[in-house]
């Protein structure tokens, strides 16, 4: 695919203007940029679905596009899930039902030119499509994204939002395209089936152009970053990290000539008025002239993120929340079975868990939104609330932003319009009405509200929702500064690695309680794996933590993108590190070497036709994985303590 010049306005505003780049098969391009900068907007016009008003986008002829944009069918009814993700498989059906077609009349004794040469184009048809195999890569997608087996000849109008925004993704999976197009596809995944997309993406070997605000997944993804700014575009062909790196040291040298600049052009002004009309004006007209064809650089509006901190706070007691013999339902659906656990003062708890496992509506018994089935929660002394759901809260879109904060908060016009500044509503801007923001703005505006609202514990589920890579580090600096008691769900790894003192995963209908954040939970799991039975994992159920210490400091593991802040760890001793290194490095190449091999039997066509083995394959796919995660950060660590 090749982008040249492309441009798109709405009314006055120009959108995009003069985009090129171009992807070759086998590139994952990252289309990187503030809300509103156009992503979205160009996704569609690459799919055909907006027309640009300037420039072109060619592709070779024959090329399949598929995209996935975030929005959910619009025509749900007659249709059950299973045919609307084999709506992108319409290719290889057409060609089976020709093949079928043809094979009649073969058997019927017609072996004409014409059916014989018609027959040959079905079957070629058929095999770019992905072949007779194709229900199987169906199967292992729906499967792959979360979406159960059971679930599939269900009506489309009986699925969520979320859930059918899944069966979109599904969709355009399936359809095995040349360039595959994917805005925000994590959203409403949990971090196992993430996992799942970011292997199957890097298979697929088709050009990839996403849109993303998940960090690790960018970082797992992307070979080359295309940043948009003020509707101008720059490919950057690198990974993410490097993207970051490298971004950061322009931004800075663009700075430091923007502030040279400034100076040259004060110094400048300055001579032109005090001498314009003295015995120096001839001088004076010169410097005019030279004001007048200096280049001021343009700052990269990027450059401009979200900062705030949130006030001190008060403490609370010991004991901010507790739970004794909770067990949670749903209807008939037990969610947890006899939960007791202790969260205390000052800690950073994260609950984790597959989609449907019943994180937000343990967060909600925690806090007293929901009762429990049975047993008792209760919060503790002095403990004041915050709460930021993942839904948008009830605010009346007839009111500006100011108003709103002044209207749910004690805050004066000043402070209000001071907090604002910092969440990127200065001036006019914070005068726009509720009702026109988008769905990254409405957020900014929630975490305006919870800043201001204050607090000692705040409870976050799916905080970073909508928000874009930059507004994420920043709401990771300010709970990294805070002093009080956070709890969280989020499926944002990076997120959870940086802010997270302890984890709380749903594992079945039990909460198992485990110290540190992502990387450290990992670790974990891979450890327990590998002990024997009845030896000890270092997991803890929930209810054995009751009236624990406040948990220690996690281990070191860096997050990718530079997005989770390290964290301090013992340093071990420099005897026998190498030793260890050299050992971990001949681990990891053996633990990659066998997911090469999976990976490989994970596309073998007798394989894809056996959903026992696809799962049994699954699962050693994700044990692997997460033991190279395990080895890597231990690497890391040893590493670290050699260059020490």
């Amino acid at each position: 695919m090749e982008v040249t010049q492309v441009s798109k306005s709405f009314g006055a505003r120009q959108i995009l203007r003069d985009v090129s780049f171009r992807v070759q098969p086998g590139d994952r391009l990252a289309v990187i940029g503030r809300n509103g900068e156009g992503k979205t907007t160009l996704l569609r016009i690459l799919a055909g679905l907006l027309a640009p008003d300037g420039g072109r986008v060619s592709l070779p002829k024959g090329s399949r596009i598929a995209l996935h944009d975030q929005r959910p069918p619009l025509e749900v009814e007659g249709r059950t899930l299973e045919q609307y993700v084999a709506e992108g498989m319409a290719d290889a059906i057409a060609a089976e039902d020709e093949l079928r077609t043809l094979e009649q009349k073969m058997e019927a004794g017609d072996h004409s030119p014409q059916v014989m040469s018609a027959y040959e184009r079905a079957h070629s048809m058929l095999e770019r499509a992905g072949g007779y195999h194709w229900r199987s890569w169906m199967m292992r997608v729906t499967r792959g994204l979360g979406i159960p087996d059971a679930r599939l000849g269900d009506p489309l109008a009986v699925f969520s939002g979320g859930e059918l925004t899944r069966a979109s993704l599904a969709r355009a999976l399936v359809s095995r395209p040349d360039v595959l197009l994917l805005d925000e596809p994590t959203n409403h995944l949990d971090v196992q089936s993430t996992e799942w997309l970011e292997d199957a993406v890097a298979e697929m070997g088709c050009a990839v152009i996403l849109v993303s605000h998940d960090r690790y997944f960018l970082e797992s993804i992307a070979t080359g970053v295309l940043e948009l700014d003020q509707g101008k575009s720059k490919l950057w062909p690198m990974g993410y990290s490097r993207f970051r790196k490298e971004r950061a040291l322009a931004l800075e040298i663009q700075q430091k000539e923007s502030e040279r600049t400034a100076a040259e052009i004060a110094r400048l002004e300055r001579f032109v008025e005090r001498w314009k009309a003295g015995t120096r004006s001839k001088q004076a007209t010169s410097r005019q002239k030279r004001l007048e064809k200096i280049d001021r650089p343009e700052i990269n509006r990027s450059a401009r993120s979200l900062a705030f901190g949130f006030p001190p706070v008060a403490a609370s007691g010991r004991i901010v929340l507790e739970a004794q013999g909770v067990e949670i339902s749903i209807g008939e659906r037990e969610l947890l079975s006899q939960t007791s656990l202790v969260i205390e003062r000052g800690e950073r708890v994260a609950v984790v868990g597959p989609n449907g496992a019943g994180k937000t509506t343990l967060l909600e018994t925690l806090i007293g939104m929901r009762p429990p089935t049975a047993g008792r929660t209760s919060t503790g002394h002095k403990v004041d609330l915050s709460y930021y759901s993942q839904h948008d809260q009830e605010l009346r879109g007839d009111r500006s932003i100011v108003e709103t904060i002044l209207v749910e908060t004690s805050l004066t016009r000043t402070q209000a319009r001071t907090l604002l500044g910092a969440f990127l509503f200065p001036g006019s801007l914070a005068e726009r009405r509720v009702e026109d923001l988008s769905g990254g703005e409405r957020r900014r505006l929630q975490l305006a509200l919870l800043v201001a609202l204050g607090g000692n514990l705040l409870v976050f589920d799916e905080p970073t929702n909508h928000l874009d890579a930059e507004s994420r580090e920043a709401l990771e600096d300010a709970l990294d500064a805070y002093s009080g008691t956070i709890v969280l769900v989020s499926h944002d790894r990076a997120l959870i690695d940086a802010v997270a003192t302890r984890t709380l995963a749903i594992e079945g209908t039990q909460l198992v309680s485990r110290d540190g954040g992502w990387g450290d939970l990992l670790q974990a799991r891979a450890e327990e794996r590998a002990s024997a039975p009845g030896e000890g994992t270092g997991a803890k159920s929930a209810k054995s933590s009751a009236g624990s210490s406040p948990a220690p400091a996690k281990k070191s593991v860096k997050a990718p993108a530079g997005g989770a802040k390290e964290r301090s760890a013992d340093r071990p001793g420099k005897g026998g590190t190498g030793r260890q290194i050299r050992q971990l490095e001949t681990k990891i190449q053996r633990l990659e070497s066998e997911l090469a091999a999976v990976n490989a039997e994970l596309i073998r066509p007798e394989v894809l036709g056996d959903p026992a083995q696809l799962v049994a394959l699954g699962e050693t796919h994700r044990r692997v994985q997460e033991e190279i995660a395990w080895a890597l950060a231990n690497w890391e660590k040893a590493a670290e303590s050699a260059g020490a």
